[in-house]
């Protein structure tokens, strides 16, 4: 059916199908549904896991509040977001209030579907954001991966990023406990050890495309991590086989 207003889904618990513009989709609990009038919508209740009770909130709601609200942004039609307790008790308050066996006090239920709108646009900003982070850092951490093995400085990493220097080490340290430089150590030493164990090259050679620049820093960096020298890992490798 083509909706006549705009509709709230928040699936609560379980999982439903929906049919939306001729697209079908899984709808899972922290889904929240933003559809404009004239959508084509259709729910089918059960989804994947049909033996789930499958719950939700939903709110049916026009106005001229509410179209200025819809087009200072654009709206995700689905989007997964982190229900908090701001956004489900100003919902419950609404649902509580529109099903009034006396009558509804239609000024305060208007005042909590502002609340409600902008408390949602705060949660999938929230949500936005924080995918955003996610893939800022799997973004440096892959850069540093696959440039390991070459002379690279944390400016070559932030800029990849499209961060400030200071920024970069502050959000990799943050996202992964370790400084840009840490990690890639941790990179090239494992490098090391694989060609160590797996190649004929020497040591020197290890040093060089592993991206340790000399022998010396290799050797020092390599016995502080492990306990042992380079040569004598490997001689203990080799023993082993």
């Amino acid at each position: 059916m083509a909706l006549p207003s705009y509709l709230f889904r928040l699936q609560t618990e379980g999982t439903c199908t929906v049919w939306l513009d001729g697209a079908e989709f899984e709808v899972e609990r922290g889904d929240l549904l933003l559809l404009k009038p004239g959508s084509s919508y259709e729910l089918k209740i059960g989804g994947k896991s049909p033996k789930i009770a499958s719950g939700d909130f939903y709110l049916f709601c026009k106005g001229e509040w509410i179209d200025e609200w819809w087009n200072r942004s654009q709206k995700p039609v689905k989007i997964r977001i982190e229900p908090n307790e701001t956004v489900l008790s100003l919902w419950r308050q609404i649902i509580k209030e529109t099903r009034r066996l006396d009558e509804e006090n239609v000024e305060l239920t208007e005042y909590l579907l502002r609340a409600l709108c902008l408390a949602l646009e705060r949660a999938i900003a929230d949500t936005q954001s924080s995918s955003h982070r996610l893939y800022t850092a799997v973004k440096m951490k892959q850069f540093i991966e696959e440039h390991a093995q070459t002379t690279f400085m944390i400016k070559d990493v932030a800029a990849h990023a499209r961060l400030s220097v200071s920024r970069a080490s502050h959000f990799f340290k943050e996202s992964y406990g370790k400084t840009i430089m840490q990690y890639a150590l941790e990179v090239r030493l494992s490098g090391a050890m694989e060609r160590m164990k797996h190649t004929s090259m020497t040591i020197e050679q290890i040093a060089d495309t592993c991206g340790f620049g000399s022998y010396t820093y290799f050797h020092r960096v390599f016995k502080k991590r492990y306990g042992m020298s380079p040569t004598s890992f490997r001689k203990k490798e080799r023993r082993l086989r």
